[in-house]
This record gives structure tokens, sequence and C-alpha cells, in this order.
């Protein structure tokens, strides 16, 4: 879109007007997801994982096992989904391996590629790791010596590690894509097994990817590879797979009759149907079986946003969502007399939810009540929404800015955190409450790429609807830019901003550590969402093959 193009999209968005809604139809059939049963809930399953895991766990003390073979190791663990069963033995074998990879007698190129994985598992780890280990990547012209597709990937992979003022793993970033982008494009060339992520790294680093949206696709590539694989590990990474999943499908009917017992789609043809998607999130943000309760809270939140965003974005006059968020600020049903129906509806049913929410929480961890806090986090949201609203109406695009001042809070990255940290605490307590202040950097950076992803993946549509302008409108109407300059510059400060979410992951203490990772995990949730366009608003594309392939399908 040209800078002239730009002009007329302004002219039309100061005349708002309430938009027409243009989202298709559910496609999930819900009858038959709540008939979705698994043998692998079996307990004789969970019994099995475990005499695996003590063949597997065998390997680690193997005296002939090579410092190189033990990275790949624990690569495949990490991969494969299997890092809950083996958290010790990992951490004892990165504290070893660390000068033994520099030692190594091993031919050199194959030693760049120990230490570019080396160098890669202990920042994914949380262990220090100078962006001096990769020097020798570097002739002295100041260019890349590494050729080979292997090594090249560890080290572009690597490279999405980077924090803030590491220009050496900026230079690195640039040479790898240039070079690998190279290769992709000769006609001649083609793919081995060990290259089938090439051009998925090239456009979705490992670093920006959830995890366990990817062992599916790590098996598969791994069975190819069978020759190199422990044929143990890729057992228990497949009966792990469906041991999971079966905990999921039950978590997901869960959500699915709460969903069909708040009885709302019929009375709100203007928002989303997308329970399924918001469960598909929930997993991405916190996988492990063990965290069922928070699953089921962010399911619930995350299908709220999307139907109260709506709310602000598509359905309300100005008045109306006025009077909507003095009704949550107040949080009194009364305030949303005179509203239409479907708007009471929406408050009374965001009203009784988070204190349904508020009371298990309550059962589940005692100490103070979440109810204050949750109010806070949503009274917080919604503002944010208004902010934008009256923007639209009133014909204004903000600077780049002044968007991210309020994006960050709309996104619904902090309205995320707060749930994530209540259903990682213990108990309720003042102490653990602070949390959610000391991780502010974090969740502030998580929620900006989470807006910035939303705007790459949504902004198309919005223009077409005339929504309230993105961050990418924003920037083209600040500098007189084209579309595909302000989609470069967002771009960049998506990378700047994981760039602080790996400095804060590297410098937060152990103990918050797994707190940290299920707050990025929002962020990773955002970049699978909108990598192909609005996983929320279209429906029957990547995101329907990704629930059949890791909440639906067992590995057979």
């Amino acid at each position: 879109m040209q800078t002239n193009k730009l002009h007329s999209t302004i002219k039309k968005q100061s005349l708002p007007e309430r938009k027409i809604c243009t989202y298709k139809p559910n496609i999930w059939k819900y009858d038959h997801l709540l008939t979705l049963t698994s043998e692998y809930s079996e307990e004789k399953y969970k019994v099995e994982a475990e005499k695996l895991k003590e063949e597997v766990s065998c390997t680690f003390s193997n005296s002939t096992i090579s410092p190189l073979d033990l990275l790949e190791l624990i690569d495949s663990i990490d991969k494969l989904g299997l890092s809950c069963y083996f958290e010790v033995e990992t951490k004892e074998a990165l504290e070893k391996i660390i000068m033994s990879v520099k030692t190594s007698s091993s031919s050199k190129e194959e030693n760049l590629y120990a230490t570019a994985l080396c160098f890669r598992l202990l920042r994914e780890h949380g262990h220090h790791a100078s962006q001096d280990m990769l020097k020798d990547f570097f002739d002295g012209k100041g260019k890349l010596k590494v050729s080979d597709v292997k090594t090249l990937l560890e080290v572009l992979e690597g490279s999405y590690l980077s924090m803030e003022g590491e220009n050496l793993l900026d230079d690195t970033r640039l040479f790898t894509t240039k070079n690998l982008k190279s290769l992709v494009s000769k006609s001649d060339y083609t793919f081995t097994n060990k290259e089938y992520n090439l051009s998925n790294s090239l456009s979705f680093p490992l670093a920006w990817r959830v995890k366990w949206y990817d062992v599916r696709k790590h098996i598969c590539a791994q069975e190819l590879e069978c020759n190199n694989t422990n044929p143990m590990l890729l057992k228990l990474a497949k009966l792990n797979f469906n041991i999971v999943q079966a905990t999921h499908q039950k978590d997901l009917k869960h959500v699915l009759r709460w969903w069909r017992n708040l009885s709302i789609v019929e009375d709100l043809s203007f928002t989303r149907d997308r329970i399924v998607e918001s469960f598909f999130c929930a997993v991405g943000v916190a996988p492990e079986p063990r965290h069922g309760n928070m699953r089921k809270w962010l399911t619930k939140v995350i299908e709220l946003v999307l139907i109260i965003d709506d709310v602000y974005d598509i359905y309300g006059s100005l008045a109306q969502v006025q009077q909507f968020t003095r009704a949550i600020e107040k949080w009194d049903p009364n305030e949303v007399e005179g509203l239409p129906e479907c708007m009471q509806i929406c408050f009374r049913s965001l009203h009784d939810t988070v204190k349904e929410i508020s009371v298990e929480i309550q059962q589940q961890k005692g100490g103070l009540s979440a109810l204050p806090y949750l109010k806070q986090v949503w009274l917080n949201f919604c503002k944010a929404l208004l902010l934008e609203a009256t923007w639209y109406h009133k014909g204004h695009i903000p600077t780049l800015e002044e968007y991210l001042d309020n994006g960050w809070i709309s996104s619904s990255g902090p309205l995320l955190s707060l749930h994530v940290i209540f259903g990682l605490t213990n108990k309720i307590t003042k102490k653990n409450l602070d949390l959610y202040e000391d991780c502010h950097e974090i969740i502030y950076h998580t929620s900006v790429v989470i807006r910035l992803c939303n705007d790459q993946g949504t902004s198309a549509a919005e223009l077409e609807r005339g929504d309230v302008a993105s961050s990418i409108l924003c920037y083209m109407q600040q500098e007189n830019v084209s579309e595909d300059v302000a989609r470069e510059h967002i771009k960049s400060i998506i990378l700047d901003s994981w760039k602080k979410i790996n400095y804060h992951f590297n410098t937060v203490s152990t103990s918050h550590r797994k707190l940290v990772k299920h707050v990025v995990n929002e962020a990773r949730m955002a970049h699978v969402m909108y990598q192909f366009g609005d996983g929320f608003g279209v429906q029957d594309g990547e995101t329907r093959d990704q629930v059949l392939f890791n909440l639906v399908h067992p590995i057979t």
C-alpha cells in the first residue's frame, strides 16, 4: 500500500459508522470434540513412560558418550518435549560440558557446530554464554567462514537469543540469513532430513516458537533419521505426547461444557465463537499436564477477551462503550442497564466468570482473594480498549509511540500474565503478588510482541473493516511511508523486544524462571496465531491443522 492510499483510509476512518462483522462462523463440531477419548489416560502408560525414562537416563552416565553427543541428546530431549523428565540430568550435563566442547579433538568444522549448539542450549536454559563463544566463526575480514548448512542453522538459531548491544550476534544473524537464503534460492539445492527446518528457521526461529507445538514435527523428523536417534528416546517421546494430549483433551471437554452452559453465542452475532482456538492458546502457554487449572482459566479469559474486544471494536458506539467501561470500574451489573441486550449479556458473562475463577483460585491456592486483582486488570484492559475506540470515533491516528503506550495493555498480555502468576504460585500472598510488579519489564515486552504480531496478522482485514488504526497504519501516517516499509519497521521492533525478553530471562532468579518462561510463551503463541494471518478470525487454515495435529489426533 503506497502513501496515497493511506490518505483515503484516514479519510474513511474520520467518518466512523458501526462496523459490519466479517467473521466466519465457528467450524468446530462441539458434539464430536466432546466424544474424544484416549486410552493414554490410563495409568499403565505413565508406568511405561517411567520405565523408558530410566533407560534413557543411563545414557547421560555412559562413560563413552562424547560432549557433542551429550549436547545433541539434550537438544533432542528439549525438542521432543521431554525436558520435565530429565531436568536434573540436563542441568548437570550442561555444567560439565561447557569447557569440554572447546577442547574437543573433533574436526574444526564439527567443533564450530558443537560450539554453536552449546551456545544456544546454554542460553535456552538460562546459563551464561558470552557471544564471544562465536568469534571463531568469522575470518579476519569479518565474514563467516562456515559453509555447511547444519552449522549455519545452529548459528542462526543461537543469534535469535541475543540481547541488546550484542553486535556480534546481530552480524551473525545477518550473515547466516543471507547465506542460507542463497542456498534455498539455488535450483539445484535439495534438502536433507537434517535440514528439514531450514525454511522455518529463516522466518520463524526456535526462540519464537512454542516448543510443545513443535514436538510432533520433531518426532516425525527424527523418525526419518532413525539411525541417529536413540530408539528408547523416540519411543518415550511418542508415548509422552499421547499421554499429555489425553490430558489436554480432558481439559478441552471441560471448557467446551463451560462454553455451552454460558449460552451467549446465540445472542452475540457480531463476535467470534473461538473457544477451541482459545484453548489452543492456553495449551501453548502452559502445556504441562499439571497446569490444567491454569489452562482452563486462560481459555475462559482469552475467549472473553475476544468478545469484549469485539464489543469495543465492532459493536458499541462511543457512548455505549464508555458506559460499559464505567460498569467494569464499579463492577456493578446495574450500570449496564439501558445498553443493548447483547452488551448486558457480555458484562454479566464477564462478571460471573471472573467471580467463578477467583473462587476457584481461592479454593485451590488459599490466602488472599484474587478478585480485586482480577477486577483491576480487566479494568485496565477495558480502559485501553476505550481509548482505542475514542481514537477511532474521533478519527484520530496516534503516533506509534502513543499507540504502543496503550497497545501493550490492550494486547491482553498483562491480563493473561496475572492468571499465569495465580496458576503457578502455591498460595496467594502479598509477596507472591509482588511478582506481578517484579516481572513488569518482561510482561511489558511480551505484551508488545503480542500486540505487534496481532497487528501484522490482522491489519489487512482491519483496514478493510475500517477498524481502529493498527501500529502499521500509525507508522505509515507518522512517517509518510508505504505499508511495506511500515511492516519492516514493526518487525524490527519485535526483534528488539525479543532482545529485551532474552535479557530478562537470562538475568531473572532461578526461582522465577519457570514463571517467566510461561509469560514468554504468551508472546510465542502470538507468533503461532498470527504467522499466517489472523488465526482467530480465520479458523479453516493453519490454526485448524495445528489443532487437529496437536490436540485431536494421537501418534499411532
